[in-house]
């Protein structure tokens, strides 16, 4: 595990070196998630791609910051994240509010990004008006009081079987997460909105949905990628929001094939 200070605020990071030219891969993980989501797949790019993960701010390990946050704050957060670590030309892999934050980042540093991955993401992610009843309810209630709904979203029902214990530890991974970094960044995914921006994306890029998604279904993953110019649009089979913990291995396979074709 590695922190850094930026703007006062601590994140941590975490990034497995592949070697000196080789592609670098930022993983940017969901609401109510922090970067352990990924714990499955980096073992599946690592080697030949450095990773890079983090915990966004109001998550995981690092600070809470000042929330409520906008995608600026997180998206800058990210580049200043890149720019300790010298890095550019990045393929950046965001789920769900994190495809919002790599869109972010590269409407505002294209210069840091050399591809997207979108997966189980949009340019806009429901209405304020829903945003603004989640932020309530949690304020109102915590975060437990949405566990149910928010599980059916991210998992499909044969992952929820109550003798998973993986299930139980993503359940405990939502509500042990911080009400204010939560409620904090629905308020940044409820004034997100990149319909114009995502047609003015100029790198190569792969959407990503889950069949079952009950967040970000196919059908909204899909007006993602028409929006921009020539996109590529995948979806895995058996999946819900999180494929990266339900389908980490096709998840990765989707992932390199993708980069191999950067490469080529």
């Amino acid at each position: 595990m590695q922190f850094v200070d930026l703007g006062g605020v601590a994140v941590h990071y975490d990034i497995d070196w592949a070697g000196e030219n080789r592609p670098v891969v930022a993983l940017v993980n969901s609401l109510g998630t922090d970067s352990r989501i990924w714990h499955h797949v980096i073992p599946k790019l690592a080697g030949d791609y450095t990773v890079l993960t983090y915990d966004k701010r109001g998550h995981g390990l690092s600070d809470l910051g000042n929330p409520p946050y906008s995608i600026g704050d997180l998206s800058g957060e990210l580049a200043s994240l890149l720019d300790h670590l010298g890095l550019s030309n990045v393929i950046v892999c965001g789920l769900s509010v994190g495809g919002l934050i790599a869109q972010g980042l590269y409407a505002s540093r294209p210069d840091l990004v050399r591809a997207l991955i979108l997966s189980n993401t949009a340019h806009k992610i429901g209405t304020p008006q829903m945003w603004a009843d989640r932020i309530g309810a949690v304020e109102q209630n915590g975060i437990a009081s949405i566990l149910e709904p928010v599980m059916q979203r991210w998992f499909t029902a044969s992952f929820r079987e109550p003798g998973n214990a993986a299930y139980k530890a993503y359940c405990n991974m939502l509500v042990r997460q911080p009400a204010l970094g939560y409620s904090g960044t629905c308020a940044a995914i409820s004034n997100a909105d990149f319909t114009e921006e995502a047609a003015r994306i100029a790198v190569p890029t792969l959407c990503i949905a889950g069949d079952q998604d009950g967040s970000t279904p196919p059908e909204l993953v899909r007006s993602l990628a028409d929006l921009i110019p020539g996109a590529r649009y995948e979806v895995i089979e058996g999946t819900a929001h999180i494929p990266c913990i339900e389908a980490p291995g096709a998840y990765a396979a989707l992932i390199r094939g993708f980069l191999e074709e950067l490469e080529s």
